[in-house]
């Protein structure tokens, strides 16, 4: 990544026209914001709004996802079917507290990459492949010896895919005005000890942290065409922002949509990401995706032929469509926390450096949700305050890497939706950021953006220490 520059370069908007506070912005999920303490459980609680008949959905929904999963055969046929391979056995295990994940701990052996993951992929080598990523049908081509993840973990009698280790190098330290110091750490990703043999060599990997889960059901309730708006917004407009949707396969809806989750906006849907957090990261089929071996590849058989958790009883696969179905309830229901400190002088003072630095123009402020009988009453004609825009953005070659998923290349990457990231650490028990958690800090996330993002990271950098202070504490208390 280049070193910033601290001499001032840029300016801050001066005459950039900053809306009018509203008091709905206390609330970033509109009615369905929970108004629980901001505790550890800040994100666990469900839509403020539900109905008490709902909540007991959402309270079995949550059993399911903090299921610890087994594998088959066991003398408790309803959590069967873990792996062969595998990253995590429950949901939780890597959204902790329904919180986002992290790297595994500098310099301890024992920590293992659970609610961190790389994802793996090979460049298109035949028509077929380059015809399937044109058609939306694969979001990228899997490795053909280790899929499309990587999975450290293996039930019994099955080997491990092996070990990823992570080294961090230390950048130039960059000064702030005011004296401030702050050094980046610049990943380095290695898979070592590999037991199925040498990957493709041609391997891209893309490392990345789970993501938080609240307000799911709130992104998913945007109108389309209010998301495509975006680049003609007048904070976008006004400084070049060009915001690209990733279209994608959905199979929930059996069409290809718009991509709204994920780091790269590679799922259309809740179910759609829910069905591909199960085969993936735990092995587990479900009616989206039905394959009993999860990652597993032709190259690794015994686990293709392992016993499998589907039982008449249950149905044809591992996952229960009803215990599926009260998941995604789950995940759609995940409460935003009220803004804390909201309309507060420090608040405010912030909220103006965040328009005039430019942030605004791709951390999008606000929407107001769709309503019709696909979106759920509670979520429905909402006004919320997410920061994201859902698109795609150059975010320049620090964040690059090197990983294509549909229409989203290396340098690529959704806008991060910024709701309750100060209570990343109070719910997470960590503060890193960024898709692969290698910032320490919401400044130091900051100062990794670049390519469209660079003017308004320069304006950041040029901030007086009460500014930068200011610009910190409103992010912070989203």
């Amino acid at each position: 990544m280049p070193s910033p520059d601290p001499s001032p370069k840029t300016e801050l908007l001066a005459d950039c026209a900053v809306p009018e506070y509203r008091p709905s912005e206390a609330l970033p999920g509109g009615a369905a914001t929970s108004l629980s303490p901001a505790d550890r459980n800040a994100f666990s609680h469900s839509s403020a709004n539900l109905p008490f008949a709902r909540e007991f959905d959402f309270k079995i929904g949550n059993g399911v996802f903090r299921k610890q999963w087994v594998s088959a055969p066991s003398s408790t046929t309803a959590s069967d079917g873990l792996g062969p391979l595998y990253n995590a056995r429950a949901c939780q295990n890597c959204h902790l507290k329904d919180g986002r994940g992290r790297p595994p701990a500098v310099g301890n052996a024992d920590d293992r990459a659970v609610s961190m993951l790389l994802k793996l992929g090979v460049p298109p080598r035949n028509e077929e492949e380059r015809a399937k990523l044109a058609g939306a049908s694969l979001g990228s081509i899997p490795d053909p010896v280790y899929g499309a993840q990587f999975q450290e973990f293996a039930i019994q009698g099955h080997q491990p895919e092996g070990r990823l280790a992570i080294t961090y190098q230390e950048l130039p330290p960059i000064t702030l005005p005011g004296g401030e110091t702050v050094t980046l750490r610049k990943p380095r990703y290695e898979i070592r000890e590999p037991r199925y043999g040498p990957p493709s060599p041609d391997l891209m990997t893309s490392p990345r942290v789970a993501p938080q889960m609240i307000g799911l059901g709130l992104l998913e309730a945007i109108r389309e065409e209010d998301i495509l708006a975006g680049p003609e917004m007048p904070a976008a407009k006004a400084e070049g922002i060009v915001g690209q949707p990733n279209r994608v396969w959905s199979p929930a809806n059996g069409r290809v949509m718009l991509g709204r989750f994920g780091w790269k906006a590679g799922q259309a849907t809740i179910a759609d990401q829910a069905a591909a957090a199960f085969a993936g990261d735990m092995g587990l089929s479900t009616r989206l995706v039905t394959a009993h071996a999860g990652d597993c590849t032709a190259h690794q058989k015994d686990c293709l032929t392992a016993p499998n958790g589907a039982t008449p009883r249950r149905g044809p696969n591992e996952v229960a469509d009803s215990m599926f179905d009260l998941v995604v309830f789950y995940s759609r229901n995940l409460a935003v926390p009220q803004a804390r400190n909201a309309g507060s002088p420090e608040f405010l003072a912030g909220r103006a450096i965040f328009y005039r630095s430019g942030c605004a123009a791709c951390h999008r402020p606000s929407f107001v949700t769709g309503s019709g009988p696909d979106i759920q009453p509670e979520l429905a004609g909402q006004t919320i305050w997410p920061y994201t825009d859902l698109l795609l953005h150059d975010m320049g070659p620090g964040l690059a890497d090197g990983f294509r998923e549909r229409a989203a290349d290396g340098r690529q990457w959704r806008t991060a939706p910024l709701w309750g990231i100060g209570l990343t650490e109070t719910v997470a028990g960590h503060s890193t950021f960024l898709h692969d958690g290698r910032a320490r800090s919401v400044l130091e996330a900051i100062l990794w953006h670049g390519g469209e993002a660079e003017t308004a990271k320069q304006r950041v950098i040029t901030l007086s220490p009460e500014e930068r202070a200011s610009l910190l504490a409103f992010v912070n208390a989203l």
